[in-house]
């Protein structure tokens, strides 16, 4: 593939995850707000009941106490500014990013994982990436709504879940080396069962291996607003991921097959005239 072609891809990609973001941010909006504004008047609530228990063991001088640490918690930036502005800024650089990876692995994968055609190699592109770089790490270690876990282990938390997710794109990129040198003994089919189970095997061994998030999710924490942040949050990836796919496949499919025309009308009228 010329890196003509490739930048064209590129520049594809990036406005896809960037349409594909306005999508993910409306359903972040309405489906992920109402969880996390849920998660934080838990907080609030249950800071507010400690801070009443202490005032009522230090009298007037935990009270002075308690004003003073409020005000030093205060908000750099309001929630709404958060629920709006951050969220969809967030939300669109995270798309426009991952369609510019997503559509440098669609170069790569085109016309090398089957007899796809591009809209299908796009699809294709977009399940795994979102089975690879988010299904995956989620099974193991499941989204928390803010101010929820342990503050003194974000890092730590942060850090497996990255780790989860390298593990996963190594494991699935094995995966289909090994399908591929398979096929010629096994077939397409066999061989790709063969990939997939051991894609699976590797996974499972990975989650048996890898700490838990034993502090993930504060005690008392209602179990409902927590599925309820957990799905909003799948729903956000999911639709991100079948948004840049749709619209990447016509957007390349239209870019390969502007340039094949082109190529072969070249080619007619490079070829030497019969007489």
């Amino acid at each position: 593939m010329y890196a003509s072609t490739v930048r064209g891809l590129l520049v594809r990609g990036m406005l896809a995850g960037l349409i594909a973001g306005l999508f993910a941010f409306a359903v972040a909006y309405v489906v992920g707000e109402p969880p996390v504004r849920g998660s934080i008047a838990v907080e609030e609530a249950a800071a507010a009941q400690e801070a009443g228990a202490a005032s009522g063991h230090a009298g007037h001088g935990g009270d002075a106490a308690s004003g003073g640490a409020a005000e030093e918690e205060e908000e750099l930036v309001s929630r709404p500014v958060q629920s709006t502005v951050g969220l969809a800024t967030g939300v669109l650089v995270y798309g426009v990013a991952l369609g510019g990876i997503a559509s440098l692995a669609f170069s790569f994968a085109l016309g090398r994982i089957g007899g796809f055609s591009p809209r299908a190699t796009a699809a294709l592109t977009g399940a795994g990436a979102f089975a690879l770089v988010y299904l995956v790490p989620f099974l193991k270690y499941p989204a928390t709504p803010p101010a929820v876990g342990n503050p003194d282990t974000i890092g730590q938390r942060t850090t497996l879940f990255f780790l989860m997710i390298l593990l996963s794109v190594l494991l699935g990129v094995g995966a289909i080396i090994l399908g591929r040198r398979l096929a010629p003994r096994l077939g397409n089919w066999n061989a790709t069962l063969a990939a997939a189970g051991g894609f699976i095997a590797a996974t499972a061994l990975a989650f048996v291996f890898l700490p838990d998030n034993s502090d993930a999710v504060q005690p008392g924490f209602p179990a409902a607003l927590l599925w309820e942040f957990r799905l909003a949050s799948l729903a956000v990836q999911l639709v991100l991921w079948a948004a840049f796919a749709i619209v990447f496949g016509i957007l390349a499919q239209r870019l390969l097959d502007a340039r094949t025309d082109g190529a072969e009308v070249t080619a007619r009228q490079q070829a030497p005239a019969l007489g």
